[in-house]
């Protein structure tokens, strides 16, 4: 009986330890943080070491404008054409270590400033890419079938096309609408729409500045705040700016969960136009606050050079990321300074 055993026994070891060697022998690659390539057989931590599928630059978004496919109707008006793309399933490393699923317009959190003139035709091809419903729903003024809310559209190429005429002036959001919507938000699925006058603004340094937060452990409550979407990045990258040099400020605020938030300048005050709807500024002050998807255009110049904070006045926001810095430089010539504008 007792030999039987051992047979057995033995018999078990010699199964067994195949599969554990062959489970050891596995090698596994990926790509740190960092962007070192290690190769290992041991456990590989999620999400510590999850890859990066998105590529986003706060610097580039910060000043960059989509005007659309241009082209004239029958009647004269001009006609812009966007293509935006809708994804779920994009890793962003939003801060050293961190990653988080973000939901993309055309790959990016915030989606595409696109631009318009009052008055335009404003046509957008939305594809939805993802797994889910998603829509786009459009501040502003437009026919109740372009709203993006009873128009779901389905994942894996589902398509629709909106269509409106540019307007009222300003600067609104866009976002998904389908629900839940907080999840569709703050994942997001969110971008900003800038309306010009036909009569111009004046000309301008001008800046997309979305005012977000980070929900990484979804309890509802945002760990990270930022300004275009990683923390503290425009304090260790300041935005350069001139001196005597008009600067405007596109500001949404699209911070999920939390009711309020605000935005204080250091060393200035800004004129401030609540939405952009009006073009003559309601205030002259260095903070605002901004209910959820509140906005408005700030107009500042600084006389003198040097660094000046910009930040969330509520402090448990800048200490967790929503926080930069201006760098004001002498500008030496002013008039050389060529701005392209409303083109």
């Amino acid at each position: 009986m007792i030999l039987v055993i051992f047979v057995i026994f033995g018999i078990s070891i010699i199964m067994i330890f195949p599969a554990i060697s062959e489970a050891q022998s596995e090698q596994k690659t990926f790509v740190t943080h960092s962007g070192a390539v290690v190769t290992t057989s041991g456990e590989v931590l999620d999400p510590l070491y999850t890859v990066s599928s998105v590529e986003f630059d706060p610097d580039e978004y910060l000043r960059n404008f989509e005007y659309g496919r241009l082209s004239v109707s029958e009647t004269g008006q001009t006609i812009r054409d966007y293509t935006i793309i809708a994804e779920d399933d994009k890793i962003q490393e939003i801060s050293p270590g961190i990653f988080y699923n973000v939901w993309t317009f055309n790959g990016t959190v915030p989606g595409p400033t696109i631009r318009a003139t009052e008055g335009d035709l404003v046509r957008v091809h939305f594809i939805n890419n993802g797994s889910k419903e998603h829509t786009i729903h459009f501040h502003g003024i437009h026919p109740a079938g372009m709203d993006g809310v009873f128009e779901p559209v389905g994942g894996n190429g589902g398509q629709f096309i909106y269509e409106f005429e540019a307007g009222p002036v300003g600067v609104h959001p866009y976002h998904c609408h389908v629900m839940p919507l907080e999840e569709h938000i703050v994942h997001g699925l969110y971008g900003v729409f800038i309306v010009d006058p036909k009569e111009k603004r004046s000309p301008a340094d001008e800046m997309v500045m979305v005012l977000n937060g980070l929900d990484t452990d979804f309890d509802t409550e945002n760990n990270f705040y930022a300004v275009n979407t990683i923390p503290f990045y425009y304090q260790h990258h300041p935005i350069q700016i001139n001196t005597n040099e008009l600067i405007r400020v596109y500001v949404v605020n699209m911070v999920e969960f939390d009711p309020i938030n605000n935005l204080h300048l250091h060393g200035n005050l800004y004129k401030y136009y609540p939405t952009g709807t009006d073009l003559v500024p309601s205030f002259y002050t260095d903070m605002i606050t901004l209910s959820q998807t509140e906005r408005g255009i700030m107009e500042f110049e600084y006389e003198y050079p040097g660094k000046y904070l910009f930040h969330a006045h509520k402090v448990e926001f800048s200490e967790k990321g929503w926080v930069g810095i201006f760098l004001v430089k002498d500008n030496p010539d002013k008039n050389s300074q060529k701005v392209e504008y409303g083109t």
